[in-house]
């Protein structure tokens, strides 16, 4: 009797090595790509007297696809591709370059398994643009004006998320005179402000200790060297070059604060404050003795601030 529960035994034990030796199989289901993509544009007052809008730039970009799990949009507005994700797939954005100008929008749409489609659409979008003649006179007086990050303040340089349901320094923010013991350069620059006769605007950027930022990729600025991770003055002989006013591209409420007005840099060679940004500075608050500007870092999903006062 027990020779034979014993062979019973062993073959259960058999059975059960058998069958944890099989392979289990795995249904992954259908990956197919999504399909029938279509970007559909409406641009703000478009008719048959304006086919490229009103002139606000704003246009309501929407994404549609079959078999699609998440939006990503690149609003054609820089010279690489950097995508954003739509959650519902559908934004409205301004576009704020001056004139008749033709955006080629990409939109990826992401599927099951790791699948995805792309699609692109070229937009020709009129935006037009007139500053407050208030800004135009606190920034240069009516004819040239400097200002420099006033130390004096608290919260004179700091950084948050750079988005729009975030509008402080809630990063971190510069205590008074905080940089002066390692980086003087940063309040002694000056950044003069002129109105040229025939209605355009210059940006003179003077250094006499250096610029304040960090290096390598993390500038815009020609000639600047040093490690990404530093922040430090570095040698810059100062430049002058144009810029413009245009609408802010946040879309930021006037009672944020924001004057809805940024200063667009059209040269390489100027900055304000830090030389780690971005070309569009938001001007949030602009008296003829003081000025707050929020813009986008050159490190993904930096927002800076800067308080500046006139010289």
């Amino acid at each position: 009797m027990k020779k034979n529960i014993k062979q019973l035994f062993s073959i259960f034990i058999l059975l059960l090595l058998i069958n944890s030796c099989k392979e289990k199989d795995y249904v992954l289901g259908d990956l197919t790509a999504p399909q029938n993509l279509v970007i559909t544009a409406v641009l703000a007052g478009q008719d048959a007297t304006h086919p490229n809008g009103d002139g606000s730039g704003n246009v309501t970009l929407s994404i549609t696809a079959n078999n699609a799990l998440a939006y990503y949009i690149d609003y054609g507005t820089g010279s690489t591709i950097s995508l954003v994700n739509l959650p519902a797939g559908t934004i409205t954005k301004k576009f704020t370059k001056l004139g008749v100008n033709t955006y080629r929008i990409t939109a990826v749409v992401n599927g099951k398994g790791g699948t995805s489609s792309t699609i692109t659409k070229d937009i020709t979008v009129r935006c037009d643009f007139t500053p407050d003649p208030s800004i135009v006179s606190n920034l240069t007086g009516g004819s040239s004006k400097s200002w420099a990050v006033d130390p004096s303040v608290p919260g004179q340089f700091g950084v948050g998320p750079w988005s729009n349901s975030s509008i402080t320094p809630e990063w971190w923010s510069a205590a008074v005179n905080e940089k002066v013991s390692c980086c003087n350069c940063f309040y002694s620059a000056h950044f003069t402000f002129t109105k040229n006769s025939n209605g355009t605007y210059t940006l003179a950027v003077t250094t006499p200790d250096g610029e304040f930022g960090k290096g390598g990729n993390l500038t815009n600025l020609p000639g600047i060297g040093g490690s990404a991770s530093t922040e430090a003055c570095y040698v810059y002989g100062g430049g002058t070059g144009a810029f413009s006013f245009i609408p802010a591209s946040t879309g930021l409420a006037a009672s944020t604060p924001s004057t809805q007005t940024s200063i667009l840099l059209g040269s390489n060679t100027t900055f304000i404050g830090y030389g780690s940004l971005q070309s569009e500075y938001e001007i949030m608050v602009l008296t003829p003795t003081y000025m707050y500007l929020r813009v986008q870092g050159t490190e993904t999903g930096n927002a800076w601030y800067l308080k500046l006062k006139s010289l």
